[in-house]
């Protein structure tokens, strides 16, 4: 079976967890026909992120002999990439290298352009600066990762995992990843498009206009709440509440309400035993069906899995 090798691109600040994550996940062990190299823009000293450093014996052109190319995540992602970094992932994608950016690394391979009209996602955190650093770039950042073929991103640290163990697959097949996953005592499997588990939204981060109706409606989610009551709590009509609702939010007010309802029900399903059909009358949903429908709508699992995780 033909070796595959992969580079990994540390880049000043860069995060320990997405560096160890490549570099473990693709160890020539276990029958993965996979080599790691780990590079920085020179050889010797990589500042890290986390008051660490990391000793690397190859600089940039390393990258002229890579299968895929692994950018790991850093600290300051809107700081400005070395022009060396940048010409390297470029030139590796030209010859035909699969490039792969975990967390804040997809920042590095923004810049190099080769994510120019293509999805593209990271850690929630920096989804908002992404789209207005590289608007050129379709930013989600609401999923794990995003495969577009040659180009690859990821969520942030536990979703590197997910990543590596993708193209694991995409190269080899399930066997080989599976046997990658019970090294790493991971998941074997989560859908890119599962959604990144978010903290709860709290109306203040949302902006102020509306923010003590938001927090008034969080108090009463079991009742059956209209726009109208929005409108009327807010004092305002029902079509000025909509229309300024969508700029303070991002969302109309029902769709507000529908995610304030699912966040609701995670924490129930984190902190109690409660059943489903309870979780969802407790949140407003009604029926254990219309929670399940919603819930996978939003988060890309469901409440039955959410609490295995998370509870």
């Amino acid at each position: 079976m033909r070796r595959h090798r992969v580079v990994v691109l540390v880049l000043d600040g860069a995060q320990p967890l997405d560096v160890g994550i490549p570099a473990q996940t693709f160890q020539a062990r276990d029958e993965l026909p996979y080599d790691v190299l780990m590079c920085g823009v020179d050889p010797g000293v990589v500042r890290s992120g986390e008051g660490m450093a990391y000793l690397v014996e190859h600089g940039v052109e390393a990258l002229a002999h890579a299968d895929t190319v692994i950018v790991p995540g850093y600290r300051d992602p809107v700081r400005d990439v070395d022009p060396r970094a940048l010409d390297a992932l470029r030139a590796a994608h030209a010859r035909g290298a699969r490039i792969a950016a975990i967390c804040t690394g997809v920042f590095a391979v923004a810049a190099a352009g080769l994510l120019d009209g293509r999805r593209a996602t990271t850690h929630w955190r920096h989804a908002s600066d992404l789209a207005r650093l590289h608007p050129e770039v379709e930013v989600d950042g609401a999923v794990l990762f995003i495969d577009e073929g040659d180009v690859l991103t990821s969520a942030g640290v536990a979703s590197g995992i997910d990543l590596c163990l993708h193209l694991i697959r995409a190269d080899y097949g399930v066997r080989m990843s599976n046997v990658a996953a019970r090294r790493l005592v991971a998941a074997p499997y989560r859908s890119g498009g599962q959604s990144q588990y978010v903290p709860r939204s709290l109306p203040e981060a949302l902006g102020d206009r509306f923010a003590a109706t938001r927090e008034w409606a969080l108090e009463r989610l079991s009742e059956p709440l209209t726009i109208a009551d929005l409108a009327r709590h807010a004092s305002v009509s029902p079509r000025t509440l909509s229309r300024r609702f969508v700029d303070d939010t991002g969302y109309t007010p029902l769709q507000w309400l529908l995610r304030a309802r699912v966040d609701l029900a995670r924490e129930l399903l984190e902190r109690t035993d409660f059943g489903i059909d309870q979780v969802a009358a407790d949140v407003g949903l009604g029926t254990g069906a219309n929670l399940r429908l919603h819930f996978h709508r939003i988060l890309g699992t469901s409440p039955a899995e959410y609490r295995r995780i998370f509870a």
